[in-house]
């Protein structure tokens, strides 16, 4: 593959001609815009070990794609898209590409602030994440702890942390600090499948597995002191807790339903793509907007799913220190999705123009006075989480003006893998890995030791280089690094 740099931390892949085999014959398709690839020459390198190029050049010569398509610093190999890939199609005719978002619709992270200290945990660390471990349900399969019915699961897919809030299970103030407000609210619960109803309605609630997790962290530096002051971080030490998961089986389900109505409909469309994991049909299709309401569904599912946890996060702090919410200071400082498509306004070419921004594996990072921004946060720009491995850091940082310009207001959403989790599983042992966190200072509690091998901080690219570059080119600006002192995995 051609890659060419164009400027620090900027390379290009011109738009040219690709060959594909499709059912037995060599087709050719011709890239519609340039890759642009956020990276320095650590991180190139480490994209190049995997098909990631391959990837985000077939997805450039998708109908109506604008602009350029996009490999941010966290990519790696995906399921159609890259993860890390972002791209923009028109709104009206452009494609819409369920591997452009991926089975885990709305995967996402939030974060909550407190007014506790490192010092104020250390001695009830293990308790406390033993009672979190016992509290939320985590692991593969895992169901959560509510008994609700397919009039509850309908209002939770149709009405996201709407639902969660009239039940108890949120404040007012967590809405006004999630993208979108907790809700997707084009979702119609009657188009999703009774089969991805059945996968879903006991695991409301719950972690999962993998890379998924809950972490108590410690702010170990503050970059930027007025803005870290205004999302209510004040000093080094300060706790604060991360919660990372999204919508279990039920995106899972969706994103195959749709997979194979819109397989069917591109012989119908007469559309064809280098890869078929790139199936998609134009926005205005039944078959797209049928997409667009079942992930709005999902998406909802996984708002509500991180609210319960927050929910539970905050009984089990409310009992370890026996004080509410407002004593202990335990506020959303916000919440983002990382698996999703929105349709939003952009510059295109010197002029504005609705798109289908699909985001897979990345994180929406809008600039000061972005009308969708929180009025909390409209002068600071939208707070960013840019979440590492459970040996490593994670980033609270918020969007800049130029990621406008340069990813369709988006940044990476984490680390990015290196290493396939089977590799992990023959390279690195669980136990060991346990053993070595905890002589860093960092609790860990988990499902299994597997897990702890699959997810091994070797595994994955450098966070602190991966944000940088993000930092570098003025997509996001970094506000606070936290460094987990204990971690619940899936």
């Amino acid at each position: 593959m051609n890659v060419n740099k164009v400027e620090e931390n900027i390379y290009e892949i011109p738009p040219k001609t690709l060959m594909a085999r499709i059912q037995g014959n060599i087709e050719k398709f011709q890239m519609r815009v340039p890759v642009k690839i956020y990276a320095n020459n650590y991180i190139l390198e480490k994209i190049k070990q995997d098909r990631t190029l391959d990837q985000i050049a077939n997805v450039a010569c998708l109908p109506g794609i604008q602009k350029h398509a996009i490999a941010l610093s966290d990519a790696h190999q995906g399921y159609g898209f890259c993860i890390g890939g972002v791209a923009g199609t028109d709104a009206d005719t452009g494609m819409i590409s369920p591997g452009g978002v991926g089975y885990d619709i709305n995967c996402g992270v939030r974060l909550l602030r407190t007014n506790l200290f490192l010092g104020d945990i250390k001695n009830i660390l293990p308790n406390l994440l033993t009672n979190i471990f016992n509290n939320i349900p985590s692991g593969l399969g895992s169901k959560g702890k509510l008994n609700i019915n397919y009039s509850d699961l309908d209002n939770v897919l149709n009405n996201g942390v709407n639902w969660a809030l009239e039940k108890g299970y949120a404040i007012e103030e967590d809405l006004k600090h999630l993208e979108e407000n907790g809700c997707l609210k084009n979702g119609d619960a009657t188009l999703v499948s009774q089969k991805a109803k059945q996968r879903a309605i006991k695991q409301l609630g719950s972690l999962g597995s993998g890379n998924h997790f809950l972490e108590i962290q410690k702010v170990d530096e503050i970059y930027n002191k007025a803005t870290a002051e205004k999302l209510g971080i004040t000093e080094k030490n300060q706790i604060t807790v991360m919660v990372h998961t999204g919508s279990r089986a039920l995106g899972h389900q969706v994103c195959s339903d749709s997979l194979r109505n819109i397989e069917q409909a591109m012989k119908k469309y007469k559309i064809k793509v280098p890869d078929r994991e790139l199936a998609c049909v134009p926005a205005d299709t039944p078959e797209a907007q049928n997409y667009l309401q079942q992930m709005a569904c999902a998406a909802n599912f996984g708002f509500t799913n991180r609210q319960l946890i927050t929910h539970w996060l905050r009984e089990s702090f409310q009992k370890a220190f026996n004080k509410d919410i407002d004593a202990l200071d335990m506020h959303l400082i916000y919440g983002v999705c990382h698996n999703i498509l929105k349709i939003e306004e952009h510059e295109v070419e010197g002029k504005k123009m609705k798109l289908n921004v699909h985001r897979k594996g990345a994180t929406r990072a809008f600039p000061p006075n972005h009308p969708a921004l929180s009025q909390d946060y409209r002068d600071i720009g939208q707070p960013a989480l840019i979440p590492g491995t459970m040996g490593s850091a994670s980033y609270l940082c918020v969007g800049k003006p130029r990621a406008m310009d340069l990813s369709f207001g988006s940044t990476a959403h984490g680390s990015g893998r290196v290493m396939s989790r089977s590799k992990a599983v023959k390279k690195y042992w669980g136990t060991k890995i346990q053993e070595d966190l905890g002589k860093k200072g960092i609790l860990v509690k988990s499902a299994s030791m597997k897990v702890l091998a699959e997810e091994s901080p070797g595994a994955y690219k450098d966070i602190d280089q991966v944000v940088q570059v993000s930092h570098d080119l003025g997509i996001v600006e970094k506000i606070v690094r936290l460094v987990p002192v204990g971690v619940v995995k899936g």
